[in-house]
């Protein structure tokens, strides 16, 4: 067994990757002296009201094509190959054991927005998420500072087990980069070049593109909600 290895893991639908993404994943790394950042695409986001507008084959391309050239980035493709929808207290687990089999000892930091840590108490098993991974919380634009009262009364002992970070505020939205390609406007600045490139020869997100469908199976239990 090596040392501990300390790895952040973000997860989202990435429909599409931004440098909104990219640069959380970056702060998180450096201000945590996370050794990797594991990037999560889910296939069917259980909190989603509508389907993704991209293919997961589509979405996985962008985020490998985003993270090419940073070292302490890399994908997962844990969440793709389910059947079913993405529930984070399962994606922790596995990626734990993954680690572990691979003679790592794992200490892992799932990282999310002040947004979507305001409805932590409503996901899936939010003891057992705590039990496999510590939370980095960053803030978003527009949203208030995270509030950690709530979680420590309902999960007593747990509230350390996570971690505010105070930056970066970059406003970005994947829904507001869809609108602009659907137009076919650019989203050079908004995305890494090779992603705009990669949307402008696919043409994704036009509107007259269906969303990719949700098995009907699909359960409605909720989970985390995307970083955007």
């Amino acid at each position: 067994m090596t040392i501990a290895d300390r790895l952040g893991i973000l997860g989202g639908t990435f429909d599409p990757i931004h440098l909104g993404h990219l640069a959380i994943a970056e702060a998180a790394a450096d201000e945590l002296e996370l050794e990797r950042v594991l990037f999560v695409p889910a296939r069917f986001p259980p909190h989603r009201s509508s389907p993704p507008r991209a293919s997961a084959e589509d979405r996985a391309t962008m985020v490998e094509l985003a993270i090419a050239g940073n070292p302490r980035f890399a994908m997962s493709t844990v969440e793709l190959e389910s059947a079913g929808p993405s529930f984070t207290a399962d994606t922790v687990e596995t990626l734990s054991r993954d680690e572990r089999a691979a003679g790592r000892r794992p200490d892992l930091w799932f990282i999310v927005s002040a947004e979507a840590f305001a409805g932590f108490l409503d996901w899936n098993d939010p003891a057992r998420i705590l039990g496999a991974a510590r939370l980095v919380v960053l803030p978003r634009e527009g949203h208030p500072p995270p509030d950690l009262a709530p979680l420590a009364a309902a999960l007593p002992g747990l509230a350390d087990r996570v971690s505010v970070l105070d930056g970066p505020r970059i406003r970005l939205s994947a829904t507001e980069i869809r609108r602009r390609a659907g137009r076919g406007l650019s989203v050079r600045y908004l995305v890494p070049d090779a992603v705009a490139a990669y949307i402008a020869e696919r043409r994704l997100y036009r509107s007259n593109d269906q969303p990719h469908e949700i098995p009907k199976e699909a359960p409605a239990s909720s989970d985390r909600p995307a970083i955007r």
